[in-house]
Order: structure tokens, then C-alpha cells, then sequence
């Protein structure tokens, strides 16, 4: 034997025995493989795997595959992250043949689809106009029985409070009032006029999919009351919708709620959505000791249906429709429905029977054509103490719009119809005889044109322009302008406008203090439709880390100049309302700020503030605007722990001192309301992919209005008030402070700390 070959025999002899030590290293390898793929069912490429414990880590490959190799056979926890998506963690066994993961993509916007800034379907970022989006999930963080109610949690939107008795209000969006907030329910104006107030209880919850909030003018394509901003209420496709969903919840109040869905097939292309919500509080609380409910009682049952058509050459036809039923009262402790229109035991009393039709149709034609159709009939039955108020209006609204694409030009051209009629038993459907029950007939038809301008990938140009002829006012235009600058992968959006609205008014569907019998109401003038001018300049600026968080930031200035607008003037005369068109302007300015962060380890935080100035300048006197606050914030903080399946919430708001309407220079109470917050705390936890149980407390601060909100509580008829001839009311030692029953100065809940439980379930 050579000496090479001993050399070689020593080799393998040396390898031999390397191998026999070390078999698991050498002889087998144990390992753990999978495939990670989107919610669509898109493999992932470049997602990061990673075990902590072990130290150890891959990536996917174009097929979204990944491979580890272990050193011995076991159980492996990963953790999965890519950017733009939710990171999971999970246990993988290496005796597994192949593992499926599934990664959520982020809800950060960038790709949602929205329709209210321009009435197409398009991506958020694309978007020229400035809308923002909540996803049905965004509410759940501080459940509500009623949409007025989540919306308390939205940067820039506040719901008021403007009945302390029967606790109705509206939507203000940057310091508007509510009546220039329009509500639309996909894309249809079912909420207006009388409904305002009322139309967004009894929606359904479980049929949301979506919520798109447009700040600022939005008359050009939506016409009268778009004059604040718009909030759009999308319901589910029934084909993307559960079989089956459910929600219940209640209170240490007792307040009890009700939320449920059910989807049906009609056949091989036509499905159905069923909703029904309902919602009852029915025991008597007064906490304040000031003599009157702090909460009106409620029983409310809203049912809503919708069916979707899928015609054979792929064009749509939907047709949905909602019922509601309501009756709720607020007043003395004491007040039964015998005492209703009374003047014994003060209570107001709203009995409200609604209906709602409305549908959308893609024409049979090569050509884009779209029609939409509603209707609604609204009628009130209500006594404010002794002041009845008995309310009949129906509404049908109709439009055609034709969508064309050439070259960079993306026309989209529009007539709309819009028919109203309304009657009541106040002075406002008063005849030229004096004679009461002289229903008003509106007609306000309409046509607009826009054109939306892709000068480049970069660059978007929106020009509209809208007239329509009203029977009451007649021609009224409404232009507006609208660009857009974006980075070449859109995580930053500069967009500017400046844009008109108008609004035709309606009093007493508006103002609810007109109605308590505690004022008259004086109309000085015949009152002309409102007009502004809004200008809004918006920047967005969205990025990833390498960990897999998400941070945005939403920087908005606004600047809105009124004329015409009508001011119900609280403070001329303490015993009236007096309802004029201003001489002279008011303005609406300020910044809002919104930050959203969502952490790959599951904590989130969603933050926003507004700073606005709303001041009314008539005969170069200038005036803080009643109701309406300097400051407000809100936030949303949660963190999901990813073993237990369980989430914590800690939501919240705060408002800065908003200035009060007072009843004369002896009136004692505080002009201004203090700085207030709600805050609130909840615990959810899964149970699978179909339980979930909730709970909580609300208003975890205990804030509560002062009790002399409410001036002389005690006396809601004025029995114990002296009036001069005039009708002033003259100070005597009973009522030094010379005032009257005046309910007008709530600014939030009457409610206290309450906790919450909930179950929701869905397949």
C-alpha cells in the first residue's frame, strides 16, 4: 500500500467517525416548511420568517414558500411579517408535510376603494378629493347602539347634543352645524330634511361595510345641504356579506340592543341582505337630581333589506329599502303617555314612522350608464309640552350619470331630480290666507358636469361644475377645482381645493329648540339659500418599517366663508328665536391632524386634533358662533394579545370650551361650558373565528353636564315667571335671575359611568 492511499484511508476513516458521532448533522436533517399566501389567495414573495428562539430565519420565494432547517424534530414558533401587511405568529411542527399561512393585509387606506369624491370607483390614493375612510371594525373599538353615536370617535366630526329632553341631535363636521353635514346611504340622499336628526338610528350595523367621510363642500355633485361635508354610509355587497351575523349588548343602564343580519340566494345570480337593529331603554334615571330624565326613554325597530340583481352581461341592479319605527320621551320622572300635549307633567313625546326605497342601475349599454333612484316619507307625531309639532314629508330623488373615458380626460355628466314635499303644524306651511296645512312643493332639478384631468401619474386635475333651478330660489351654480400631487409610489399625496356649496333651509327640521315651547319663533325676513366658499389643502404622508409597522399622517388646513347663512339668534330677545339671513359673513377655518400606527407586535394607535375658529362678523362686530369649540381630540389605543386572542381598547375624545346661548344680562349661568372628556375601556375576546364576547365601561371619568344646564328645571311650564306687556320677564324674589324654562344648554351626555357586555357571532 502507497502512501497516498494510507492517506486516503485515514481520510475517510476520520469522516467515517464524524459521521457516527455527529448521525443527526450527518445523516438526517429535520425540517419545516409552509407556503404563505394573502387573504386573496395571492402568494406572498419576501415575507420574513423568523424564530426568535432559535435564532434562525428565511424569506419566501416567488411561490411564497419558505424552508427551515432544525437541528432536531420539534415544534417551531414563528413569526411571519412583509410590509403592507399584519404580522402573525404561529407553532409549526417539523413533521408537517407543508404549513398554510395567512397574512391580512394593513388597513391603512392606500388601496380602499371609494366613490363619494368624485361618484366613481377608485383607489383612495388616486382619489383627487380628500375622503376618509372607516371600515365597519374601526366602530367596534366603542360600541354604539346608533351610528350618531360611534361618531364621537372620528377627528373633526362631533355629534351635538341639541335637545337636552328627548336627547336628539346632529353631525357637525369642523364646526359646522349639522343641517351642512348631508348623509347618504350608498350614495343616495335618504337622510335630509326632517330625517336629519333621526337618520342615522336604526341603521344596521351588521350591513356597514364601510363609512367615507368628504370634509368640505360637496354641492357640485351631491347639490343642497353638501355645504359642510358629506358622510356615506356603505352598506355590504350581499356576495361578500356572512350567512349569519349577531350582535347584542346592554348596560348597566339597562339600555338594550339588538344588531343582526341574514343573507339569502335568489336563485343563481341574485342574493339578499336582511338587517334588522333594535334598541330599548325604558327605566327612568335622573342621577342629576334636577328633576328630568337625564336620558329619553327609546324603543326603536329599523328592518332593512337588500338585493342585489347580477344581469347576464355583468351590469348590476340593486335595490335596498329600511322601515323604522321609534317612539322616545324625555321630561319629569313622572310623565306617562296620558300626559302627552298636556300641561300638567312636562315631557316631549317623538313618535316617529319612516320609510326609505332607493336603488342602482347599470344600463344595458355599451356606454357607461348608471341610474339611481329613492324615495323616503318621513312623518312625526310630537308634543314638545303643550307645542305640538305634526310632520308629513316625502322626498323622491332620481339621477342619471355617464362615465367617459378619452385619452386623460375622464368625463363624468349627471342630471338629477329632486322632488319634496312637507307639511306641518307650525307657521312655516302657513298659506298667503293665514290658513295652516298648506303642504310646500319643492322641484330643485340639476345637471353638472366634471372632468378629472391624469396630466401625469403624478399629477390629477378635477373640474366640476353644477347648476341646478330651484322653485323657490332659482338658479343656483356651483363650481368647483380640485388637484393632486403624489410621490411615484404614493406614500405622499398633496391635494388642494377650493370648491361652493349651497343649502335651501328648513327651520323647524333643524332646530329643535324652536320646538320646546320655551320661545317663540320670529322669522325677520324671507330667508335666502346659503351660499360658501371652501378652500382645503390636504397633505398625506404613509410608511412602512422594516419590522413590519405601518405609520400615516394626515395634515388638513380648511378655510369655509359664508353668505347668507342663516343664525338662529338666541340672545336678542331671551324669549325668542329669531331666524334671519346674516348681514354680513361668518367663517369656519383651522388644522386638523390625524396619526395612525399600527405595530407589527399588534398595538395600534389612532390620534387626531382639531384646532378651528367659527366666528360670525356682522356691522364689524365679531362673534364666537354658539356651540362650537376651539379644540378637540380623539384617540383610539389598542393592543391584541396574539396567544390569548384577546384585544384591549382605550378609546376617548376632549373638547375645549364651547360659548352658551343665555336668557338676558342677569342670567348667572357659565357663558362658556368647560373642558370635557369621555373616555372609555374595553376587553374583547375571540372564541374562534365566529364568537366573540365584549365588555367594558363608558365614560370611565364619570363627566357629567352641570344640573343648571337646564334653566329652571323645576318649572318647565314658566308658572312661577312674571312677564311685562312687552313678554320681557321681570326679576322678582322667586326668579331674581329673570329666567325661563330654557333646555338649550346641553353640550354632552347627561350619562355616567356605565359598564357594557356584548356577544357578536357571525358565519
Amino acid at each position: 500500500m502507497t502512501a497516498l492511499s494510507s492517506k486516503v484511508i485515514s481520510v475517510l476513516f476520520f469522516l467515517l467517525v464524524a459521521c457516527l458521532c455527529h448521525p443527526q448533522t450527518a445523516i438526517a436533517q429535520f425540517q419545516v416548511k409552509g407556503v404563505v399566501r394573502s387573504t386573496q389567495e395571492v402568494p406572498l414573495e419576501f415575507v420574513f420568517v423568523y424564530s426568535k428562539e432559535l435564532g434562525l430565519g428565511t424569506q419566501t420565494d416567488s411561490l411564497g414558500q419558505f424552508q427551515l432547517v432544525l437541528p432536531s424534530p420539534t415544534r417551531i414558533f414563528l413569526t411571519f411579517s412583509l410590509i403592507g401587511y399584519k404580522s402573525t405568529q404561529q407553532w409549526i411542527f417539523s413533521d408537517h408535510d407543508s404549513s398554510q399561512i395567512v397574512l391580512e393585509p394593513l388597513e391603512t387606506g392606500l388601496d380602499e376603494v371609494v366613490v363619494s369624491g368624485t361618484l366613481q370607483e377608485l383607489s383612495r390614493a388616486d382619489s383627487p378629493v380628500p375622503v376618509e375612510v372607516f371600515k365597519s371594525t374601526f366602530f367596534r373599538s366603542n360600541p354604539a347602539p346608533s351610528l350618531f353615536e360611534s361618531f364621537q370617535q372620528v377627528n373633526g366630526v362631533r355629534t351635538q347634543i341639541n335637545c337636552s329632553i328627548c336627547n336628539t341631535g346632529d353631525i357637525q363636521i369642523n364646526g359646522l352645524p349639522g343641517p351642512y353635514t348631508m348623509v347618504l346611504i350608498d350614495g343616495m340622499p335618504i337622510v335630509s330634511g326632517l330625517a336629519t336628526v333621526y337618520g342615522l338610528s336604526g341603521i344596521p350595523q351588521a350591513l356597514i361595510d364601510r363609512i367615507e367621510v368628504v370634509k368640505g363642500p360637496a354641492s357640485t355633485l351631491y347639490g343642497s345641504e353638501a355645504v359642510g361635508g358629506l358622510i356615506n354610509v356603505i352598506t355590504k355587497r350581499p356576495e361578500k356579506a356572512p350567512l349569519f351575523s349577531l350582535d347584542l349588548m346592554g348596560t348597566s343602564w339597562v339600555e338594550l340592543s339588538l344588531d343582526a343580519s341574514v343573507k339569502t340566494s335568489l336563485g343563481k345570480r341574485n342574493q339578499a341582505l336582511t338587517g334588522v337593529n333594535a334598541f330599548i331603554y325604558d327605566r327612568p334615571i335622573d342621577k342629576n337630581q334636577d328633576g328630568l330624565t337625564d336620558l329619553a326613554l327609546q324603543q326603536r325597530v329599523s328592518v332593512f333589506q337588500k338585493v342585489d340583481f347580477q344581469q347576464k352581461n355583468g351590469k348590476l341592479l340593486a335595490i335596498a329599502g329600511r322601515l323604522l319605527w321609534e317612539d322616545r320621551w324625555g321630561g319629569e320622572m313622572n310623565w306617562t303617555p296620558q300626559e302627552r300635549g298636556g300641561d300638567r307633567i312636562y315631557g316631549e313625546s317623538i313618535q316617529t314612522r319612516r320609510w326609505e326605497l332607493f336603488g342602482t342601475y347599470d344600463l344595458p349599454f355599451l356606454e357607461n350608464l348608471k341610474l339611481q333612484v329613492s324615495a323616503n316619507g318621513h312623518r312625526q307625531d310630537s308634543y314638545y309640552g303643550i307645542t305640538a309639532y305634526d310632520a308629513n314629508q316625502k322626498i323622491g330623488f332620481t339621477q342619471l350619470t355617464w362615465n367617459k373615458v378619452r385619452g386623460i380626460h375622464h368625463f363624468l355628466v349627471g342630471t338629477a331630480y329632486r322632488y319634496t314635499s312637507y307639511d306641518d303644524s307650525t307657521p312655516v306651511t302657513t298659506d298667503a290666507n293665514g290658513q295652516t296645512n298648506a303642504p310646500a312643493i319643492t322641484h330643485l332639478p340639476g345637471a353638472f358636469v366634471q372632468n378629472e384631468l391624469k396630466l401625469s401619474p403624478k399629477h390629477h386635475l378635477l373640474l366640476g361644475v353644477r347648476h341646478d333651478f330651484s322653485t323657490i330660489h332659482g338658479s343656483i351654480w356651483s363650481p368647483r377645482v380640485n388637484f393632486k400631487l403624489n410621490s411615484e409610489d404614493k406614500s405622499v399625496i398633496w391635494r388642494t381645493s377650493i370648491g361652493n356649496g349651497f343649502r335651501v333651509a328648513n327651520i323647524f327640521t333643524e332646530d329643535h329648540a324652536a320646538l320646546t315651547g320655551a320661545r317663540r319663533v320670529v322669522f325677520t325676513e324671507a330667508l335666502r339659500p346659503e351660499k360658501s366658499w371652501n378652500m382645503n389643502s390636504n397633505l398625506v404622508k404613509k410608511f412602512f418599517t422594516s419590522k413590519g409597522n405601518y405609520f400615516g399622517l394626515d395634515a388638513s388646513v380648511f378655510y369655509t366663508h359664508f353668505s347668507n347663512q342663516i343664525i338662529p339668534d338666541y340672545e336678542s330677545n331671551p324669549n325668542e328665536i329669531r331666524f334671519a339671513n346674516l348681514n354680513g359673513t361668518s367663517l369656519s377655518q383651522g388644522i386638523s391632524l390625524n396619526f395612525d400606527g399600527l405595530w407589527a407586535n399588534g398595538f395600534k394607535l389612532l390620534a387626531g386634533i382639531t384646532w378651528m375658529d367659527v366666528t360670525l362678523i356682522e356691522e364689524d362686530n365679531k362673534v364666537r358662533q354658539l356651540f362650537t369649540e376651539r379644540f378637540s381630540g380623539v384617540w383610539t389605543v389598542g393592543y391584541h394579545f396574539h396567544p390569548l386572542e384577546l384585544t384591549l381598547d382605550y378609546t376617548g375624545n376632549v373638547f375645549g370650551p364651547m360659548r352658551l346661548p343665555l336668557l338676558g344680562p342677569l342670567d348667572d349661568r357659565p357663558e362658556y361650558s368647560p373642558w370635557w372628556s369621555l373616555q372609555n375601556i374595553q376587553i374583547t375576546k375571540k372564541f374562534g373565528a365566529q364568537w366573540e364576547i365584549y365588555g367594558g365601561v363608558k365614560n370611565i371619568l364619570n363627566y357629567t353636564p352641570s344640573n343648571s344646564s337646564i334653566a329652571r328645571a323645576f318649572d318647565p311650564f314658566d308658572r312661577g315667571v312674571v312677564f311685562d306687556s312687552a313678554g320681557s320677564v321681570v326679576p322678582t324674589p322667586e326668579n331674581p335671575n329673570a329666567l325661563t324654562f330654557d333646555p338649550s344648554g346641553l353640550v354632552a351626555p347627561n350619562q355616567g359611568i356605565r359598564g357594557f357586555l356584548g356577544l357578536r357571532f357571525s358565519f
